[in-house]
């Protein structure tokens, strides 16, 4: 006698099989309708500078030329928009007849026109060469430390440039003892 289960098995494959195509491919499945989202995604201009060390110390000859301690590495980094052509750098005091002082009541005062700049390419060149160059600072108080041009290959990046600093007192050899402290500013613009 053959086994129940054998008998039972044939059996139900052709119920099952009526069983799925009586059920509608709706019931199986349903699907919502497409909801779109617009993405906008801005990247916004920047220009920054970076400088160290934040002090150098100048050990003053008197009536001489003396070399700053450490260069100043300075890094501009800039995303800028396709309408910008050049990326300039400039070093600048405050005032062009007083770049440092030794702030005693009797003040005695380094011109900005003694204090002189050299990026490593460049030579030792008065902070006064490029008054009219230099966008930035007072008159007669700025030195244009770097041009760069601008093309599709370098609207994003960055750049390091070493500025070596010098104070030449040829023109002060009465020039008192004292610490002499000023400060230099250095900015980027984005032409």
């Amino acid at each position: 006698m053959p086994s129940r289960k054998k008998v039972l098995f044939p059996k139900l494959i052709p119920v099952l099989a009526l069983l799925t195509l009586a059920i509608p491919a709706a019931v199986c499945q349903l699907n919502s309708n497409t909801a779109s989202v617009a993405l906008k995604a801005t990247l916004g201009e920047s220009l920054t500078v970076a400088a160290t060390p934040s002090t150098v110390a100048i050990p003053l000859v008197s009536g001489g030329t003396a070399t700053g301690t450490s260069p100043v590495a300075i890094t501009t980094t800039w995303v800028l928009s396709a309408s910008r052509t050049a990326v300039t750098l400039v070093g600048y005091f405050s005032s062009a007849s007083v770049a440092l002082t030794n702030g005693a009541t009797t003040p005695a005062n380094i011109p900005a026109s003694e204090v002189l700049g050299q990026v490593t390419t460049g030579t030792p060149t008065s902070f006064t060469a490029f008054t009219q160059t230099a966008p930035l600072g007072a008159a007669g108080g700025g030195l244009t430390l770097f041009t760069q041009s601008l093309s599709a290959t370098n609207r994003t990046a960055n750049r390091t440039d070493n500025l070596n600093l010098e104070i030449n007192l040829a023109s002060q050899p009465q020039l008192p003892a004292g610490t002499y402290t000023g400060t230099l500013n250095i900015q980027a613009q984005a032409l």
